[in-house]
């Protein structure tokens, strides 16, 4: 019997623990935490539900994207992986894992909950940086089962600044990979140097530069401590979604138009993402099978859904525009074949 209890975002918000066994980690007992969205307090199921999964050093807060799908007729649901938020326990790791495939577990187990707490076969997942890496590895493992995606009851994707690739100079890609992946065998827990930037986060944060609030133990200014067998699995996830994917749904990726690396704040990193590299997820957005719309977003952050006023309305007026084609479109219900849209002009 599933119980869900009042979640800290307050009224409306409830979450669910879901218990996952022993960490293959070793760092104990794994949980995850689903959240769910009732602002009428109604358990009438609907028939369109979005499912949201955050990025590294993140968690959902994202109140005001809840209550926009919402406005759309959408039950909005949002997962806290392992380790990650709500899900985070005395002596685990924040966000460590040595696979990424492991958090198929939790995905497949919140997509059984969501859909036996709203009837619902019309299911729209969404997902955010680290997080837009781990859905489509994980919907093209699930395609390639029987049935694929659509038995799943999955019917589309939107990704907001999927971390495609790794940033940097390219030996950072190739000889920096090759030392990646020794260390992150014989030393998964080792923290990779050079980390502990909080451009992205004082850019955000209310209280600093930024607007947003949120609980800075689940997302710290400066993020969590990268591990070596994370950031190992992370590349080896890169490295399947270059040799391409079959996701077997239509997907929306947003973005920002522009990078702007820097060591501190300046309030250029307030129209730009100050994480990822843009360029790279133009490249490989191609990768995931099926039909792509890709959209720069002019004056995005990072996560284009914690953009400043301007470039916030845009973002969620792209998403409109590509919901009122999925909602109409035959794709939405059946899989048109491969296409790839390419918005420059966004």
């Amino acid at each position: 019997m599933t119980t869900w209890t009042p979640d800290v975002l307050g009224d409306g918000y409830e979450q669910l623990t879901i218990p996952l066994g022993p960490d293959p980690d070793g760092e104990g007992n794994a949980e995850a935490t689903l959240v769910r969205f009732r602002p009428d307090r109604t358990p009438a199921p609907s028939g369109k539900v979005v499912l949201y999964v955050h990025g590294f050093t993140d968690y959902f807060f994202q109140a005001h994207l809840a209550e926009h799908w919402a406005a759309r007729g959408y039950r909005f649901y949002a997962l806290d992986l392992r380790k990650c938020g709500r899900s985070l326990r005395a002596g685990q790791t924040p966000h460590f894992t040595t696979d990424l495939a492991f958090y198929d577990q939790e995905l497949g187990r919140a997509l059984e909950i969501v859909r036996d707490d709203t009837g619902s076969a019309e299911i729209v997942f969404m997902a955010h940086s680290t997080g837009g890496l781990i859905v489509p590895l994980w919907l093209d493992r699930l395609n390639a089962a029987p049935g694929g995606t659509a038995a799943a009851g999955i019917r589309g994707l939107v990704l907001n600044s999927p971390w495609f690739d790794l940033q940097g100079p390219p030996a950072i890609r190739s000889v920096g990979t090759s030392f990646i992946d020794v260390i992150g065998k014989a030393r998964p827990t080792a923290t990779v140097p050079g980390g502990g930037l909080d451009t992205y986060g004082v850019s955000i944060a209310a209280g600093s530069k930024g607007e947003w609030n949120y609980d800075m133990d689940w997302k710290p200014l400066a993020g969590f401590p990268i591990k070596f067998g994370w950031i190992r699995a992370v590349r080896r996830g890169h490295a399947a979604l270059h040799r391409g994917l079959d996701i077997g749904v239509p997907s929306l990726i947003l973005r920002s138009k522009v990078t702007r690396f820097s060591k501190k704040y300046v309030p250029e990193v307030d129209a730009a993402d100050t994480v990822l590299d843009v360029r790279q997820i133009a490249r490989w957005a191609g990768c995931l099978g099926d039909r792509s719309t890709i959209v720069p977003v002019e004056g995005a952050r990072h996560d284009v859904f914690l953009s400043t006023k301007e470039p916030l309305a845009r973002a969620f007026a792209e998403l409109d525009s590509w919901l009122d084609w999925f909602e109409s479109s035959s794709t939405a219900t059946h899989s048109g074949g491969e296409h790839a849209e390419i918005r420059a002009d966004a």
